[in-house]
């Protein structure tokens, strides 16, 4: 079976092929360009380097949240369209789960961090041992300092990982249990996805192109405006 999986919920952009769990091909780039054009050339690229098709593709895989709002919903978009030829299955995964793939080999607690700006992270925490990985929270948009808090009461290793790693390992560099990932894990990837998504289409767990939908922990920015400035004018309405 062979998944090709993309990740596109930060500023980096990947996509990669896995074969019967194991990664054959994969590509990561993170140059600062929009994922509108530098996303369907990754994808192409890690099929050339496989010497496969979307016709030798079983099945798609994609970090569906949390993340940037534009960048999901491109990769909802590319996925639906590869998918629709064939109406191939799909398998929708967590942003922030997806990461904790790339360390199985790792023994502690995993904090995955995804900048969400105005002082909050998205985040999730996995206790990983012996290769197995136990979700201690759903995915959450949290304050930073109520995270640190969060960790200060929590014993063993602590590896920070994710787009908001660096600017979160600044706020809990004190705490002598925590540190960051390498560079080679520190943010999200579709490898990590692809390989995710292997076991959930081997569990049987997929939903068809159309199924598929963004995972959103808090309105979009233009939403949240108007919703405040809403407020707003039915407060002044009152006075």
């Amino acid at each position: 079976m062979r998944i090709l999986a993309i990740d596109c919920s930060a500023g980096p952009v990947s996509a990669a092929i896995c074969e019967n769990g194991e990664i054959i091909s994969s590509d990561f780039k993170n140059i600062k360009v929009t994922h509108s054009q530098t996303l369907m050339p990754t994808v192409v690229s890690v099929l050339k380097s496989a010497n496969l098709t979307l016709a030798d593709i079983d099945g798609f895989a994609l970090s569906a949240g949390p993340g940037s709002f534009t960048g999901i919903r491109i990769g909802i978009a590319a996925i639906k369209g590869l998918a629709a030829a064939k109406n191939t299955p799909c398998v929708s995964v967590s942003t922030l789960r997806g990461m904790a793939e790339g360390f199985t080999d790792f023994n502690g607690v995993l904090c995955c961090i995804m900048d969400a700006r105005c002082n909050q992270v998205y985040n999730a925490l996995f206790k990983i041992k012996d290769g197995v990985i136990l979700r201690l929270c759903d995915d959450r948009a949290i304050y930073c300092d109520d995270l640190k808090a969060e960790l200060l009461n929590i014993n063993g290793n602590i590896t920070v990982c994710g787009d908001g790693c660096d600017m979160f390992y600044e706020l809990v560099k004190d705490l002598k249990n925590v540190s960051k990932a390498s560079e080679d894990k520190k943010y999200q990837n579709a490898a990590f996805v692809a390989r995710l998504g292997y076991k959930e289409f081997v569990n049987g767990n997929t939903v068809s192109p159309d199924e598929l939908l963004p995972v959103y922990l808090r309105l979009p920015q233009a939403e949240r405006e108007l919703k405040a400035r809403s407020e707003n004018n039915e407060n002044c309405s009152r006075l």
